[in-house]
């Protein structure tokens, strides 16, 4: 029954899962203690093994990984995560605007104390940024959700170092200053720095700030630039490879390469890219839009998150509720409605939680393919695909794996 039914194609990206060995484990990662019985399921059905989404001499950066599964040339395609992230929020770029992520960031003595300002509120954030608008003319600035929002400089240079915050946490931020790559970017970086420096003294005393502060939560205190680049030009998805595609995830990056790239963006409430997002919403929705697409990406921020803050407890109850709330709801609903489906399990890289960033390191993968017969691995951690039969990937490897 299932042979005449066209393939269809689930692909669950849980952002950051993969990581190093622990000692508090015992020398083992978050991936190999937690419990997860769905993602072994897909592993011991399927084929495993790793992938390298990330290039020697590239960024390792989420915009470049999820590129590269996705079957996209990041050399070509990435021109930065602003740019990606202003589709999501329905900006207008023009072709001589500079577009950059610009984070609220909690700075403590000198240092960067949290990318995130401590995951502030999309409500809160929202305030602090329309506060800022006309203070730094004519960079235009654009609310987005929780810490990420989104900054357009007219005639802006792209030829610039920009540090990205969450792979700095603890360090001087006198050292993490905007760098010009060549002499036409001076001036550019300079005005960068300035908005850094005026944001700081602007925000101290931002009422939202002396509310977190009595409330014992991090304040918003400095604004920070980061991931500058031009508007792409990407090729479809369904042109790539065929097949018609949607996209559900939190996250505005990653909403932002589905509308260049042509794919649907599939919204659900309660959605946070956080620990409390709605992960049954996400599975139900996956479910749902393979009734009218041929491909479904759902992409988890949690695991990421909880790397970022270096918070292994919190890491490993990420995989347990990506596991048991939505992978295992995922293939109980592929069992009763589309039994002739590939789905694949991966990060898109690795967080660790000993380091606090990502990492350039292979990720372990796992794939169902009815037409492929599984190798001997029964279980998803960053060890065991080793022995697994897909080696490991690069390029468009992995794409096709599961396209094809």
């Amino acid at each position: 029954m299932g042979s005449v039914q066209k393939l269809k194609t689930v692909v669950i990206l849980a952002d950051g899962m993969a990581d190093y060995p622990v000692p508090e484990l015992g020398g083992k990662t978050p991936l190999m203690v937690a419990s997860k019985p769905g993602i072994d399921a897909i592993a011991k059905k399927g084929r495993t093994g790793l992938f390298q989404t990330i290039e020697p001499d590239m960024s390792t950066g989420s915009a470049v990984a999820n590129l590269v599964v996705l079957g996209y040339n990041p050399r070509t395609d990435y021109t930065g995560r602003g740019a990606l992230e202003a589709a999501s929020l329905g900006l207008q770029i023009e072709p001589n605007d500079l577009v950059l992520r610009m984070n609220l960031i909690c700075v403590e003595d000198g240092k960067i104390r949290s990318h995130s300002a401590g995951h502030i509120p999309t409500e809160e954030a929202r305030i602090v940024i329309e506060d800022l608008k006309s203070h730094f003319q004519p960079l235009r600035l654009y609310p987005g959700l929780s810490y990420r929002h989104i900054g357009i400089l007219p005639d802006g240079n792209e030829r610039l170092y920009c540090a990205e915050p969450h792979d700095h946490v603890g360090e001087p931020i006198t050292e993490l200053m905007v760098k010009p790559l060549e002499p036409s970017a001076k001036s550019t970086a300079d005005f960068l720095n300035w908005v850094t420096k005026e944001s700081r003294a602007f925000l101290e005393s931002h009422p939202v700030n002396i509310r977190r502060k009595k409330e014992g939560k991090l304040p918003a205190n400095c604004l920070w630039p980061w991931s500058p680049g031009k508007r792409p030009s990407m090729a479809s998805f369904e042109s790539k490879w065929g097949v018609k595609g949607a996209v559900i995830s939190a996250v505005d990056l990653i909403k932002g390469i589905a509308i260049y790239a042509g794919m649907d963006v599939i919204f659900v409430e309660g959605a946070t890219g956080l620990y409390d997002t709605n992960y049954e919403g996400k599975a139900d929705a996956g479910l749902k839009a393979l009734e009218d697409h041929d491909f479904v990406y759902i992409h988890v921020e949690a695991p990421d998150e909880a790397g970022h803050d270096k918070d292994l407890d919190l890491k490993i109850r990420c995989i347990e509720d990506l596991d048991r709330r939505l992978v295992q709801r995922v293939l109980n609903g592929l069992e009763s409605r589309y039994p002739n489906t590939c789905i694949a399990i991966l990060p898109d890289h690795l967080t660790p939680v000993t380091v606090g960033a990502h990492v350039r390191d292979p990720v372990p993968v796992a794939i169902y393919h009815p037409n492929f017969s599984p190798d001997a691995v029964d279980r998803f951690d960053e060890e065991s695909v080793k022995q697994g039969a897909l080696g490991m990937l690069k390029g468009q490897a992995f794409i096709k794996a599961v396209l094809e």
